[in-house]
This record gives structure tokens, sequence and C-alpha cells, in this order.
């Protein structure tokens, strides 16, 4: 990607040491870029961020959790979204942590790289009428929120395909597949796949297998237990309620990530999980 970058937004962990030193430090080179800087934390020589304000670039200083934020941010304004690892590989933020040099000459050039990501729609339905929506970049899980397990009709495409007693059902992206969905036994999906990720965790049930569906799927999940969570991304959280419907399918609208320098999937995969590539040929 090559354009004029006159304005920027930090997202800023807002705790961790290092993050906000760096944002103090990224802050001063920025300005004498001529370069305005938007900040979600109060940092010396930059505005504080409205969600009114238009920014060209988000620079996320924390982990993937900071990076959702950044995201949720950013939605519908098609801001690119640079993830600056501080010591924590995320797959979203880079391989490898730049300086701080090559950072703002990436921005200041508009040289960097932006890969687009599928998200997430969810709605609410109660009583046959909409009463809630959102999105996720990750998953959204519909949960137990006591110690009850939680009882679910699940269909996909208006028919039915399986009812799950389990703990709960996650619907991931791709982006999501390498996050809660993994640890519950998912496939791992490449980014550029278009799919959605659906599986329960903790079934009670003859079919519950990971599945990988169309993005142009519809999923339905009908609530048959008293009472469960809706979550999304950590983020959104809504109380279900009885007979509750929550239908899912692909957002038309996609987040964007940049990237200072090219790296596969397959690297990032590498440097997340530690997998053992000592002498490998190709190297």
């Amino acid at each position: 990607m090559s354009k004029s970058i006159n304005s920027v937004l930090l997202v800023t962990h807002p705790v961790r040491p290092e993050a906000i030193r760096t944002a103090s430090e990224l802050t001063e080179l920025l300005l004498a870029k001529q370069i305005k800087v938007f900040s979600t934390i109060q940092t010396n020589g930059a505005a504080f961020y409205s969600e009114k304000d238009q920014v060209d670039i988000a620079v996320v200083l924390g982990g993937d959790g900071t990076m959702l934020r950044a995201a949720e941010l950013s939605r519908g304004k098609s801001t690119p979204i640079l993830g600056i690892n501080l010591g924590h590989v995320g797959f979203l933020a880079e391989i490898e942590r730049p300086s701080l040099a090559e950072i703002v000459e990436a921005i200041a050039s508009g040289s960097f790289y932006v890969e687009e990501r599928m998200s997430l729609n969810y709605q609410l339905l109660r009583g046959g009428k909409s009463i809630s929506s959102g999105w996720a970049l990750n998953e959204v899980l519909v949960e137990r929120n006591d110690h009850q397990m939680i009882d679910l009709f699940v269909q996909i495409d208006h028919r039915p395909l399986s009812r799950w007693w389990c703990d709960s059902v996650i619907c991931a992206t791709p982006t999501g597949s390498t996050a809660y969905a993994y640890s519950a036994g998912g496939p791992v999906v490449w980014p550029e796949v278009d799919a959605l990720v659906l599986l329960p965790l903790a079934a009670h049930a003859l079919f519950s297998r990971p599945m990988v569906v169309s993005p142009r799927s519809e999923i339905v999940l009908d609530l048959e237990s008293e009472s469960a969570d809706l979550n999304a991304d950590g983020i959104r959280r809504t109380k279900l309620q009885k007979s509750d419907r929550i239908i899912l399918t692909s957002a038309k609208e996609d987040v964007l990530l940049a990237h200072i320098k090219s790296a596969t999937f397959t690297d990032r995969l590498v440097a997340k999980f530690k997998l053992p590539v000592e002498g490998w040929r190709g190297e």
C-alpha cells in the first residue's frame, strides 16, 4: 500500500509500562514527521481520540486483546490496523518487532501491506423481534453462565442439524480459528480462506465434530435452556433467555490488518507455536 498518511491513532494497552513508554516515544517521532497523533491514553503531544475523529492508520501497542479493541474503534472507517509485538507473538501483530524508526518510516511513506480479514455478524431475536446485533473479529460464543450445561437446537441454511447439550458453541472466523476455537479442538484455517468454523465444547451428542461452514450460510442457534450468555470477542456480552434465537452470518465488512514486513501465515504458525523446523533444508 502506498498512500499519504496524515494522522495516526495509537491504541495502547492502558497498564503495560512498555506499551505506555513506547506510545510516548512513537508520538514524538510521528509529530517530528508532521503526522497528527491521536491516542487512547494520555500521551504528551497527542490528541485524545474520540470516535468522530478520522485517522489514516491505527497502531496497536499491546497484545491481541488490544488489537480487538482497535478493530472495535476502526469499525466502519476502513482504517488499517498495524499491530506491534511487545513481547508476546500473536497472530495479528508483526512477527518480529520492528524498530520505532522503521515503524515511523513505513507509516510516513505509506509502505505497508494491508490484508482483509473476514468478520462475523450476530443478531439476537426474542419473541420473533430483533433486540440486539453486533459483530466479532475472532468468534461469537453461546455459553453457559452457571453450573448447568446449555441445550441448543442448531440449524444451518434453514435446515435442522442437531441438538447439542454442551458447555458452549463457538462460531469463529478464520482469524478466530487460532484463538478459542483452536484450544477447543477446531481446525486452523488460513486467513485467505472464506469460511466459518462451528464447534460445540464438551457436547453430549452423537454428532459434535468441528465443522467448516460456507461464508454464505446462515447458522441459527435456538436456546432451549433457561439462560445462557452471548459473548462476542470477549468484548460484547449479552444475557440470553429461553427461546432466544441467535443468527450468525459472515459480515460484508472486513477488518484491515497492516504489516510492515510481508510474512506468510505459515511463518506466523511456526513463530506462535514454536514449531520444530530447525534443520529444515529450505532455511
